[in-house]
């Protein structure tokens, strides 16, 4: 038995035209086949949402069911409506200008504009700090220039095609819908071209080396995504072309690494600053050095921020942090003379330098 059509779009008999509307609109868009691939269960949802709201919008039809339900439809009854065995001329088409206003112009096709096309752009990371004027060079199809993106020789122009007078599909119906494809006899484009041009052989277009100026911005991280409007592929037969987008790639650095707005560095420290504390040299990524004090002690691994000398932000706003790991460093190659002045040293007594080391050895004990 045929689900009723209120249940199917969740809605009472009483149910206004713009509930009726706004029902189907949120159900469609979540059964659609485009963001339920492959499952069978979203199609059958679909369906069953497009043929209730196909007739609950229609008076007509509505004033049809309520009276006699599903057997208004039902070939032969006695409450069937003007021979309504399908969608007429609207159909899936008719569903979607409602809900997305994708109608076309009086019958006619809409320009095609060219596709997006993406280029892959590595930057270094003094590029992603300051920011850079970068030309990239790639080979996109163009315009073609003999025929300004016609198709057609010079002089000639190309004519409305026959089999779906310029619209660029037919409708066919298939039992209860009326369903609509690209038309063959044109592949979509509403046209026919009799003359084609020899340049691009009727497509209105040809693929071209061209180069570009990308500015990057400062604060550029990975995946950052710059766009370029109508730099993309030409669109068919003169219409715009598509955008191009550069998706930012950031090298790795020989020192610095990045997390976000801040910046990581290890530094390795010689003992004796590490001992004595004395102040050091830490370069940062905006090319400077900055002074850094040790505390005395200083043991390898202490982490130490430096405020504000990180990366920028990509809309501005304040720097981030760079984070200093020391690496102490245990010295090798010594001579006999500094070899005496550790021993030196040893002899002084170790348990009060080297707590942590003193405390081990007695735990093994």
């Amino acid at each position: 038995m045929a689900r009723d059509y209120y249940d199917i779009l969740g809605l009472s008999k009483s149910a206004s035209d713009s509930e009726i509307k706004s029902s189907y609109r949120k159900l469609a868009m979540k059964y659609h086949p485009d963001k339920n691939p492959g499952d069978k269960k979203a199609e059958e949802k679909f369906k069953e949402i497009s043929e209730s709201y196909e007739v609950l919008k229609d008076p007509q039809k509505k004033a049809a069911y309520d009276q006699y339900g599903h057997a208004a439809f039902s070939q032969g009854s006695s409450g069937q409506s003007g021979g309504f065995s399908g969608f007429g001329t609207g159909g899936f088409s008719d569903i979607f200008e409602d809900m997305f206003g994708m109608g076309s112009d009086s019958g006619r096709r809409s320009a095609t504009t060219g596709s997006d096309l993406r280029y892959d752009l590595s930057v270094t990371l003094e590029q992603a700090f300051s920011g850079d004027q970068v030309e990239i060079s790639l080979t996109v199809p163009t315009k073609c220039e003999s025929c300004n993106g016609s198709g057609a020789v010079k002089g000639s122009q190309p004519k409305q095609c026959g089999q779906c007078g310029g619209y660029g599909k037919v409708r066919a119906q298939q039992g209860f819908f009326t369903i609509e494809r690209t038309c063959a006899a044109c592949s979509g484009a509403g046209e026919i071209i009799g003359d084609p041009c020899r340049s691009c052989k009727g497509q209105g277009r040809v693929n071209k080396n061209k180069k570009l100026s990308v500015n990057v911005p400062a604060g550029v991280d990975n995946g950052t995504r710059i766009r370029l409007s109508g730099e993309g592929e030409a669109g068919a037969r003169g219409s715009n072309a598509g955008d191009l987008y550069i998706f930012i790639d950031i090298k790795d650095h020989s020192f610095f690494q990045r997390d976000g707005k801040d910046t990581f560095i290890e530094v390795p420290v010689n003992f004796i600053d590490a001992v004595l504390g004395n102040s050091i040299q830490v370069p940062c990524i905006d090319g400077s050095k900055a002074k850094m004090n040790l505390n005395s002690g200083t043991q390898s691994g202490t982490r130490l921020r430096m405020k504000g000398k990180g990366m920028p932000g990509l809309r501005g706003g304040t720097r981030g942090d760079q984070y200093v790991q020391i690496n102490v460093e245990t010295p090798v190659g010594l001579s006999r003379k500094q070899e005496e002045l550790f021993n030196q040293i040893k002899d002084l007594g170790l348990d009060k330098i080297s707590p942590k080391t003193s405390r081990f050895k007695k735990l093994i004990q």
